[in-house]
């Protein structure tokens, strides 16, 4: 039997024998109502005597927690309180106790992304029609061992909304990304350990942007980072290049700065630059930031390399102000000095995210693999979607030297390979 039918087989032997039932066992527990501690909603109930279990009235919450609390008593500060707990029961008006318990800190995480929606309203939950609008969250970003908890609870208080008709969402959020952790020399930050790594002094020797921009260019988002292995130089480096260029491109004039260059080479730039857009695009989208970050640095080598060939005016201006955009989500601070410093209005935060012109990123030629029976033994540049006569020529032209026997096949791949297939 599979698994499944042997368990069912084996509670309807037992049932059978009258030894005992079959009973669902459910994992959810009510370790988030229980907690003997004074941080947390408190449990809006009040005990009575005679009533028994009784609602906090509606006009009667919140209930607030007292301020003057003893934190060296034994037990629940809460409850060993003069007077706080002592209160009349609202039915039958008799002496009566609140709860004393709390509720953990997950029942307020298990719905603040709906409060998000409507956080200066303090009359209503949230907006039912904003909630309908925008529910569910489109991305859900956490901690592997925060995030298998929050979203179980989150779940199942969604789905108890939706049933009680507050909400239409079935689900709370659509995707997820567990990020790693960052650790020191393999050990993982801890309450135990300490915070192994300080970023407050990163931030003060090298800055806000330097020390984001170093964490995301580490790794991919879901894998950890040892931090011993990290260092911000190289990004506070790559940043000081990017703010020379701009400072430099303002001094010549920004917007205004007169072209020059050889046609070719302001082509070349003007290609990098939108390259770099859509290429940042789909790293962004595909949570490749540190990729991202590596494309960014290929423009800014382009910037040089073009200032060199004695490209400037409206290519470099260009490139340096669709790099801000770019760099903006990781590099809030520089970004937002900069775009202004280049002439443009408003914030960088505030822009539409720049779009690629797609004329400018058609390849003019390709650069072909030749193999010989599978074996490389050269490469052909030609023009891009040459015909398949054409690179197979050029091919046998290159390795003309390995065409030892006859060439029986002929294997081409537009713009990547030519496989000459050689026998005797």
């Amino acid at each position: 039997l599979t698994w499944t039918e042997a368990k069912a087989a084996i509670i309807r032997d037992v049932e059978a024998k009258g030894w005992g039932t079959g009973k669902v066992n459910f994992r959810l527990r009510d370790w988030l109502v229980s907690r003997q501690r004074s941080w947390g909603p408190p449990v809006p109930m009040i005990h009575c005597d005679d009533c028994g279990p009784v609602p906090v009235p509606t006009a009667d919450l919140p209930v607030e927690l007292p301020e003057d609390l003893d934190f060296a008593v034994d037990g629940s500060p809460l409850a060993a309180h003069p007077t706080w707990k002592h209160v009349a029961c609202p039915t039958c008006g008799a002496d009566a106790l609140r709860d004393t318990d709390t509720l953990d800190t997950f029942v307020d995480s298990s719905w603040y992304f709906l409060r998000y929606l409507s956080p200066d309203d303090w009359d209503n939950p949230w907006p039912r029609e904003d909630i309908d609008r925008f529910m569910p969250v489109d991305q859900y970003t956490g901690g592997v061992e925060h995030a298998i908890l929050h979203l179980l609870y989150a779940r199942f208080v969604t789905k108890a909304l939706r049933d009680r008709g507050h909400i239409a969402a079935d689900e709370p959020f659509q995707a997820l990304l567990n990020q790693g952790q960052v650790i020191m020399d393999g050990k993982a930050m801890s309450k135990s350990l300490g915070n192994l790594v300080r970023p407050g002094e990163i931030y003060e020797e090298y800055g806000a942007d330097t020390l984001r921009g170093t964490m995301l260019f580490a790794s991919p988002p879901e894998d950890d980072i040892d931090w011993a292995d990290v260092s911000p130089d190289g990004m506070h480096k790559w940043l000081s290049r990017v703010w020379r260029l701009s400072v430099e491109q303002v001094e010549a004039g920004g917007p205004d700065a007169p072209d020059a260059g050889p046609s070719d080479e302001v082509a070349a730039l003007r290609k990098a630059t939108h390259t770099a857009i859509a290429e940042c695009s789909a790293e962004y989208e595909g949570r490749k930031y540190n990729v991202a970050i590596a494309r960014m640095m290929t423009l800014t080598n382009a910037v040089m390399a073009a200032q060199r060939a004695g490209v400037a005016g409206t290519a470099v201006q260009e490139a340096l102000t669709k790099l801000q955009l770019l760099l903006a989500p990781i590099c809030p601070f520089i970004t937002e000095e900069l775009w202004g410093r280049l002439g443009n209005e408003g914030s960088v935060h505030a822009q539409h995210w720049p779009t690629a012109d797609e004329s400018l990123l058609v390849e003019d030629e390709a650069t072909l693999v030749v193999q010989v029976n599978g074996k490389v033994r050269g490469r052909i540049t030609i023009a891009a979607g040459a015909p398949e006569a054409t690179a197979v020529a050029a091919a046998e032209a290159e390795v003309a030297e390995h065409l030892t026997g006859e060439v029986v096949k002929r294997i081409h791949v537009p713009d990547r390979l030519v496989n000459l297939v050689v026998r005797g």
